[in-house]
């Protein structure tokens, strides 16, 4: 579920920059967090499910990473780029403390970095 606190949070566009005037999750975010809404695969089968629903939403799983204490009650963290409009976007899939629930969450001020390595990481695929 989304939780108050992240849903208020600022966005930060795929470049990584915050943009503070859209002050929710975009709809997009939301229907990607409803397609998983009642997981119950723990940490083996988070990065699948989170693969299956970013290409069911016309994205794509970047990569995966244990959160090592980056994001409060997150066990594991999947960068994904998703549709909004003509462009894409950097969203992040969260794996709580329990490996029961998966949440969505825009980049923050706390999680810029994984942006910049995400825009890195796609520009040496694009390379290849």
């Amino acid at each position: 579920m989304i939780a108050p606190e992240i849903a208020a949070r600022p966005q930060a566009s795929a470049l990584g920059g915050i943009d503070h005037t859209e002050p929710m999750l975009p709809m997009e975010l939301v229907e990607l967090e409803l397609s998983l809404e009642g997981y119950a695969g723990g940490e083996a089968g988070f990065c699948e499910a989170v693969r299956q629903a970013a290409n069911r939403a016309g994205g794509e799983l970047l990569f995966d990473l244990p959160a090592g204490g980056l994001i409060e009650d997150c066990r594991r963290i999947a960068v994904l780029r998703i549709p909004d409009g003509e462009s894409m976007r950097v969203v992040l899939a969260l794996l709580d403390a329990n490996g029961t629930e998966i949440r969505m969450q825009a980049p923050d001020e706390e999680t810029t970095h994984l942006v910049r390595f995400a825009d890195a990481f796609i520009e040496v695929l694009e390379r290849i």
